[in-house]
């Protein structure tokens, strides 16, 4: 039995009230990228406890190696550090190697926490690591974290919902992907993450009417998480 996940698995559940009936929709296997929404320190231990036994790989920041208990923690998990603030490429070949090996590459968009919960925009990484391996891409979204500082307080539970989207692709279309097109596969790919969360927490990827889908694929059109979000607005 592997210890060290069930202990944090059953930490996670003595201050948090795990709602993760949907993580049943993402595949036992990679290759793929699970994108989601970064609210502060309590994403990485809640939903790595939960997707296990999942292969499972993601990237933070080399500082949260500097940690006692952190650190040691992320490196039994096998996470992937990463330096911010510059092209990480070391941690980039990882990440692709991850995908080669079958496993789900979970990654945080918008590169750092937000804390409200409100999404912030999205950087452009992720579309690298999708374009170049070619993997499906899994929208994952979670709220009532951002509560936790408040509830804890008062030893009071917090609700963690979350929902898990239906994959895509991105599809360049056979031209140059400049970074003109990164930033809108970026934004497309972050509206998609939008789609799954209450307004409230949509942010900057609030106005869904201004989304495009130009470069996100889905096998089934009828399956896009934004498509599905604007016949929800359309009906209330």
């Amino acid at each position: 039995m592997d210890w060290v996940n069930t202990g944090v698995k059953l930490l996670t559940h003595l201050v948090c009230r795990v709602d993760d009936a949907q993580l049943a929709k993402i595949p036992p296997r990679g290759p793929l990228i699970l994108i989601f929404n970064h609210i502060n320190f309590l994403d990485s231990p809640v939903l790595y406890s939960h997707a296990m036994p999942r292969p499972v790989a993601s990237f933070s920041k080399v500082e949260n190696w500097h940690h006692f208990i952190i650190g040691p923690l992320f490196t039994y998990w096998g996470m992937i550090p990463i330096r911010r603030g510059e092209v990480d490429r070391e941690a980039l070949r990882a990440g692709l190697q991850a995908l080669a090996d079958g496993k789900i590459l979970a990654i945080a968009p918008e590169g750092t926490r937000s804390h409200d919960g409100r999404l912030q925009r999205g950087q452009p990484g992720t579309v690298m690591m999708a374009l170049r391996s070619g993997a499906p891409i899994w929208p994952l979204v979670h709220y009532g974290s951002e509560a936790f500082p408040h509830n804890i307080r008062r030893l009071k539970r917090t609700d963690f919902h979350i929902i898990v989207g239906e994959p895509f692709t991105l599809d360049p279309h056979g031209q140059r992907v400049r970074r003109e097109v990164r930033r809108q596969m970026t934004d497309e790919m972050m509206y998609q993450l939008a789609a799954l969360l209450p307004p409230a927490y949509r942010g900057v990827y609030a106005d869904l009417e201004a989304a495009t889908e130009t470069y996100v694929h889905f096998d089934d059109p009828a399956k896009s998480n934004l498509r599905r979000a604007l016949r929800r607005q359309e009906v209330a």
